[in-house]
């Protein structure tokens, strides 16, 4: 800065005003400081500046997968909510990794990030919890709170619910949840949620599958199993844990002889690529990715700024059915 400030003579703290608050410096000043910062390639020292104030203008955001279009939505939510504040996002994928999480965790606490946003594995958040406690903030995405952080999550109990009740009021009465392993919270809400909606409809019976993974290898396994049965013992319904369940599924009955949605009707979760991409539309429960990506950064922001006076809550967002092709009514 000294060496911008001499080419363009003026002193450290105009250049330090043309970085951080340009509104503050004349127009001819400014442009004669942006010209010696681009001759002498001057670039920032972020790592240098967050020592000064003991803080960065980013934050980090820890995504579970990046694979999952799902949490791009998150992403994108986040980011536009930390645009509005001139705050930069840092993204990292664990790649469903849970050494990979703690080890971005603690890179985000060296280098002294504002705060972390979370989208955790279903697994212990021991890091988390002793950054947390060391004083850097912490907020869950898809992930509940507790007494020590914030959380912003879909309702996935009535995900389910939306799923199975959607194939009911399609006149489907033989459903199947399939899902797994079901130690996983979501996928266990879901199924919930899936037999709280069989329940309220007489004649109705709800079967319970557990796969391995909710990936299409999972999906098409699962199209096997229920291709290797006889038609008379197949379900005429199919509630999915995942969209990419769902898709491998539906490849796998369509190979097989199973019309979708004729023999077998199909309701995803996710809403994302593999709903569109399948070679029968999948009709999926959406969760707003966007929206929950732009209040949890919100949240973070203000625990950011008063972490004093901040109250730990978690909100709860709630999911909608989108209809396509591989539940028509048939």
């Amino acid at each position: 800065m000294a060496d911008v400030a001499q080419r363009a003579g003026v002193s450290v703290a105009t250049v330090s005003n043309v970085l951080n608050r340009p509104h503050l410096v004349a127009d001819l000043t400014r442009e004669r400081v942006l010209r010696a910062i681009e001759e002498l390639g001057f670039v920032r020292n972020r790592a240098a500046r967050s020592l000064v104030t003991g803080r960065a203008d980013t934050v980090g955001f820890v995504i579970v997968d990046l694979a999952n279009t799902f949490f791009v939505d998150l992403a994108r939510g986040v980011e536009e909510q930390l645009d509005q504040q001139g705050m930069r996002l840092l993204l990292a994928n664990s790649d469903v990794d849970l050494a990979k999480q703690n080890e971005y965790i603690e890179l985000f606490e060296e280098t002294k990030v504002s705060g972390v946003l979370l989208a955790p594995l279903d697994a212990p958040l021991d890091v988390a919890r002793a950054a947390r406690a060391r004083g850097l903030p912490i907020v869950h995405v898809n992930w509940p709170g507790d007494d020590e952080s914030c959380g912003v999550v879909v309702d996935e109990e009535l995900g389910g619910y939306l799923a199975a009740q959607h194939l009911l009021e399609r006149g489907r009465r033989r459903l199947a949840f399939a899902g797994g392993p079901f130690s996983l919270s979501a996928v266990a809400q879901r199924r919930t949620g899936a037999t709280r909606a069989v329940a309220e409809v007489p004649g109705a019976s709800l079967e319970t599958i557990e796969t391995r993974r909710i990936t299409t290898r999972g999906g098409r396994e699962l199209g096997d199993l229920l291709a290797a049965r006889a038609p008379s013992e197949r379900p005429d319904g199919l509630v999915s844990a995942s969209d990419a369940l769902a898709s491998g599924a539906i490849h796998a009955m369509l190979l097989a002889g199973i019309r979708v949605p004729e023999d077998i009707a199909v309701v995803g979760y996710d809403n994302n690529h593999y709903a569109h991409d399948s070679p029968v539309p999948i009709t999926s429960v959406a969760q707003p990715g966007h929206e929950m990506g732009m209040i949890a950064a919100s949240i973070l922001l203000e625990e950011m700024q008063d972490a004093g006076d901040h109250a730990h809550r978690t909100l709860t967002l709630r999911p909608t059915l989108h209809e396509r092709a591989s539940s028509a009514a048939g």
